[in-house]
């Protein structure tokens, strides 16, 4: 197998280790080929010499291919795990004429560069479930006494294909869930789905043709959305686990399943019985588009909505003393404005501010006409109506109560009543056109005078006959408003006509108008447990912090909740009806019978059964007078009772909840209905902590809709589109990075250009782990270990960084702050390993003895640098790390098979490298870091005046007047392990220190003082071997062309020269 040469991550300033001259990479070198397998053992690696790789088609030296920062990979024995997807190709210059060749260690790794994300990704979810390594990290974590930690999931609706939100939703989620496994959490992580509702129906009903639908009975229309649903579900299963999300899809809830309703049931009957739940005719949400009821949370406010406004007179005919309209009787209207001109056949009274002033006008023209309007809406009404209005009087509002009017389309007189705090004057009159039937507010002034509820509008929302033979039969939200304004001008009580844009509801499922209509419905007193759900809220940890003003404020405005919907597919309030009377029949004992048949038979049995079947003994004898309830449950208290259905009745889950996890709409959604079941029912919060994220928009900030051709679909990303080239497969790993990259706690943006960054970042990282992974090839832990304290400077302080990461990167997971996990070990592989400590290495891997302290030590430090970051990026980037550990040398038979069951206690290890803050090498290694960025900057400018070539033509030199940083420098010029040097640090052949002042602007090293660098001509004879330049080149008989550094590993390897050459062909 041939290796491809492909650039690494980044590039650096300056400095090489090769045989030619050329800028050099700063950051892991890389390439392609990709298996997850391991080696038994490390004495069946192979160390593919030089010359083996030039005769298999690669340079000899990594930096000879005439490409930086490149290294060939060959393969090696076929071991066992996961099995490979892509293999690589050699490519590269050869190098024949060099005799060195061969001895140089070339890094060797199957792990390719190129991820092959579209095949390789489902390999390693389908060896996941083939292994079951959540169930089995899952059953240790129990098995070691790990805490419960349950995130409950918000089910998401089955009735079409997954969406970026849902993408982020559920990435973000299993995020959390891996990090908490990895933390020997007993994590169980259980997904749902909400299956009743309107969305089903309109699909099914979509599916079919008109005579089909015809012929649909309640049961066979169930039927069909129950496959519907089931079909639903099982697809955005799929796509989730695509996504890499984990859970127990086998024993997913669905709110379908018997179990689960009889629960639901179970919620809502503790409700009845407590005396939360009541019948009553009220005004509701109603969409005549579904023609059901609707709760708050199924409307939505599309901007831009227009409805024809009216300001009509109503005249006044009957006035009491004190009221200031004494002997006005005839001769005074009252001035109301609705932007509904519909529901003024339903008017019932005419409401004022008790506190408000109000004026008598005369209206100018002669006529003598008189006006009641606020006094502080004169001016705007005259401006309106294009006529002037004189104030004749001022009244309080207070004194209008108990007048009367007549209604100017019906022989019907009503009374002026006052109204509350809803009544002002930033619109409109000041006085309120009140139809009881047809808002909350009218309602409550109308239950306190005692008006009766007028509500002339069928379920298609036409007017009745009630409203009239002249109204009767038109559409509300159609014909009826211009029929309507044109009948109260011909009888000369229409003063003005006019658009007005405002916010106005809309069936959020068919995206039509709805409009409020007083109905016999089902209601959840929420008044009777407020104050409970509120104290609730303080008690429960809201990320971000402005979650708790949200659910607070909706919470505390909260009218009572609508629970019934007029359709067949959902869960059945469970009520008979006497038909002679219509009394509600509801007990204890026809619950307990009810949820008993649900449970064994699902839902379904309350359609399917007659009612003698559906009563408990004791009542049959009564069931021909009594008729089942057709109204069904609103969905959102299907969901809203998951805490009942899931999360109490699951062993593995914990009551309540740890976290509840869904977007910022939902507080008027899922997480306020899972919040007042509960606390109706078990006076307490279902969840301890909330967390919310934002919506999804476009790179430009835009909503994502068809209309606009800005959707971007995840499967897309993951799988890339019909042109590759344009939209490549980018895989699961790249969309999860991005999710993490994102502040969630706003609305956030996605789009071409953001996901090819996204996957440069990725491709960085994989360069990385494939660096330290093709420098692991002949590394045996057990075999060639170096202890931590044995380890040199350099190498014990980039394990402190990484210690000092692990810490950090954990208590961002802890806190949800996946953004500062994203950028903390974005960060570390660029800046630490990157730049720093893998571009300085490079020349002991490739150029020591194979079985050296040099490169042993930092075998070891790379080891564990692996060890303790895929762990880390496993919750983000569960493919990468996996592939990565599946590739791991070493492993030995017995080992972890998965790096999620191998990564336990890798925290707790780690911080044992930590470096006290005062420690020597810590401060040394922070100011040498310091000195190097200054070299850089100069060999960089060096190169580009053609001083130099490559880094290692140069000699540094460093000028001065510090004792304290000159004596640091001096620590490091030589050194007792051959590693912590200076030449080495700067990738220099040679550093020269001067005791002088340095020149004005010089650079600074907090603490030590200023210093100048600048670079020379290095000295001596360049080495043919390693291209340092020194003086004991040609000291050496037989290798005159190399240093001291080369010559003993040239002689040891010229005794292994035969055994090197057996390399099975591959």
């Amino acid at each position: 197998m041939r290796g491809t040469m492909v650039p690494s991550p980044s590039y650096s300033t300056y400095g090489q280790t090769g045989l030619k001259a050329r800028t050099v990479c700063r950051s892991a070198a890389t390439t392609t080929t990709a298996t997850t397998t391991k080696t038994a053992s490390a004495s069946a690696c192979r160390v593919l010499s030089a010359g083996s790789a030039r005769r298999r088609g690669f340079p000899f030296h990594p930096f000879a291919a005439g490409r930086p920062g490149v290294f060939p990979v060959v393969s090696g024995p076929v071991p066992r795990g996961v099995s490979a997807s892509a293999k690589g190709k050699g490519s590269g210059k050869k190098d024949d004429d060099n005799p060195y060749s061969d001895t140089v260690l070339l890094p060797q790794t199957d792990f390719s560069m190129r991820a092959n994300a579209k095949k390789r990704e489902p390999e390693l979810q389908q060896w996941w479930r083939e292994n079951r390594v959540y169930e089995e990290l899952l059953r240790q974590n129990r098995e070691a006494g790990g805490d419960q930690f349950t995130l409950h999931d918000g089910p998401p609706y089955a009735n079409g294909t997954l969406h970026l939100g849902h993408a982020m939703n559920k990435v973000l989620k299993d995020i959390i869930v891996k990090h908490r496994l990895l933390s020997g959490k007993a994590a169980a992580f259980v997904p749902g789905w909400d299956c009743h509702g309107l969305p089903i129906e309109l699909k099914v009903l979509q599916s079919l043709k008109s005579k089909e639908r015809k012929g649909l009975t309640p049961m066979s229309m169930r039927g069909k959305a129950r496959d519907f649903a089931l079909k639903t579900i099982g697809e955005q299963a799929e796509q989730f686990k695509r996504y890499g999300v984990w859970g127990d899809y086998d024993r997913r809830y669905q709110t379908l399943d018997p179990e689960y309703e009889a629960n639901q049931l179970e919620v809502f009957g503790k409700m009845f019985l407590e005396g939360h739940i009541y019948r009553g005719l009220k005004p509701v949400n109603w969409s005549p588009s579904s023609r059901t009821a609707l709760a708050e949370a199924e409307l939505e406010y599309p901007p831009g909505h227009t409805s024809r406004s009216i300001y009509v007179a109503m005249p006044v005919v009957e006035t009491k003393e004190g009221s200031g309209l004494e002997g006005l009787e005839g001769k005074c209207s009252l001035a109301i404005w609705t932007t509904t001109p519909w529901t003024i056949p339903a008017n019932l009274a005419v409401a004022v501010n008790a506190e408000i002033d109000y004026a008598v006008c005369e209206v100018e023209g002669g006529s003598g006409e008189l006006l009641v309007v606020a006094q502080d809406l004169v001016e705007s009404l005259s401006a309106k109506i294009g006529k002037g209005l004189v104030v004749t009087k001022a009244i309080k509002g207070s004194q209008l109560e108990g007048c009367a009017y007549k209604h100017p389309l019906y022989d019907r007189t009503s009374p002026v009543v006052v109204g509350g705090d809803y009544i002002t004057t930033e619109s409109g009159t000041g006085l309120v056109h009140t139809a009881p039937g047809h808002g909350q507010d009218d309602f409550i002034v109308g239950q306190r005078y005692g008006l009766g509820v007028l509500s002339p509008v069928d379920d298609a929302g036409r007017l009745t006959e009630e409203a009239g033979e002249e109204f009767a039969g038109m559409n509300v939200l159609g014909d009826a408003n211009g029929a309507i304004i044109e009948a109260l001008q011909r009888e000369g009580a229409l003063l003005l006509e006019e658009s007005y844009e405002h916010k106005y509801p809309y069936d959020w499922r068919t995206k039509k108008p709805t409009i409020f209509r007083a109905t016999e419905q089902w209601f959840a007193s929420v008044d009777g447990f407020k104050a409970d759900a509120l104290g609730a809220i303080d008690s429960v940890e809201w990320i971000p912090k402005a979650g708790v003003k949200r659910i607070r404020a909706m919470t505390s405005d909260r009218s009572d909740w609508c629970i019934s919907r007029q359709r067949k597919w959902g869960v059945p309030i469970p009520v008979f009806y006497r038909k002679d009377t219509n009394e509600a029949v509801v007990t204890e004992e026809t619950l307990e019978h009810v949820i008993g048949l649900v449970r064994e038979r699902g839902s379904d049995a309350w359609f399917e059964l007659p009612v003698e079947e559906l009563l408990p003994e004791s009542l049959r004898a009564e069931a021909a007078n009594l008729t089942k309830g057709e109204d069904t449950m609103d969905v959102w208290f299907d969901s809203g009772s998951s805490w009942a259905g899931v999360v109490s009745a699951r062993e593995e889950l914990s009551y309540p909840a740890d976290l509840y996890l869904e977007g910022s709409d939902q507080h008027r959604g899922w997480f306020q209905s899972s919040l007042l079941t509960s606390v109706a029912v078990n006076g307490c919060a279902p969840y301890k902590t909330v967390l919310t994220h934002g919506f999804v928009l476009d790179e430009k900030g835009a909503k994502m809709s068809k209309s606009l051709g800005n959707i971007i679909d995840p499967k897309e990303i993951i799988e890339g589109g019909s042109n590759q080239k344009k939209d490549p497969a980018y895989g699961a790993d790249t969309l999860r990075l991005w999710v993490s990259s994102v502040d969630y706690s706003s609305d956030v943006l996605i789009g071409p250009n953001i996901i090819k960054q996204t996957s440069e970042i990725y491709r960085k990282l994989r360069g990385t782990l494939r660096f330290v992974l093709g420098n692991l090839h002949d590394f045996s832990e057990a075999e060639a270990a170096v202890s931590h304290g044995d380890l040199p400077a350099i190498d014990r302080y980039v394990l402190h960084q990484l210690a000092s990461l692990a810490e950090e990167v954990d208590a961002n997971f802890r806190s949800y702050q996946f953004s500062k996990v994203f950028q903390s070990i974005q960060r570390f592989n660029v800046v630490d390993l990157s730049q720093f400590y893998l571009d300085v290495v490079k020349d002991r891997l490739y150029i020591r003895g194979a079985d050296s302290f040099e490169r042993r030590s930092c075998q070891q430090t790379l080891r564990l640098i692996l060890d303790t970051l895929l762990p880390m990026i496993a919750p983000i980037l569960p493919h990468l790390a996996e592939d990565a550990y599946q590739n791991l040398p070493g492993r030995q038979e017995g080992d972890p098979e998965s790096i999620f069951l191998a990564a336990g206690g890798a925290l707790t290890a780690c911080q044992a490298w930590k470096l006290d803050a005062g420690d020597e090498t810590l401060r040394d290694l922070e100011a040498l870091r310091t000195v190097r960025g200054e070299v850089n900057r100069v060999a960089e400018a060096a190169r580009k005046d053609k001083v130099i070539g490559s880094s290692l033509e140069s000699k540094v030199v460093i000028r001065s007047s510090s004792p304290e940083l000159l004596g640091l420098l001096s620590r490091y010029t030589a050194s007792d392990n051959g590693v912590d040097e200076l030449r080495y640090l700067f990738i220099c052949s040679q550093v020269e220190l001067q005791d002088a002042e340095a020149a004005e602007g010089a650079c600074e090293v907090e603490g030590f003082g200023n210093f100048e660098a600048r670079i020379e001509r290095a000295e001596g004879k360049r080495c043919a071997r390693c291209w340092n330049y020194c003086d004991t080149v040609g000291s050496f008989a037989g290798h005159e062309d190399v240093c001291e550094r080369c010559h003993p590993v040239v002689v040891a390897s010229a005794k292994k020269a035969p055994a090197a050459e057996h390399v099975p062909a591959v």
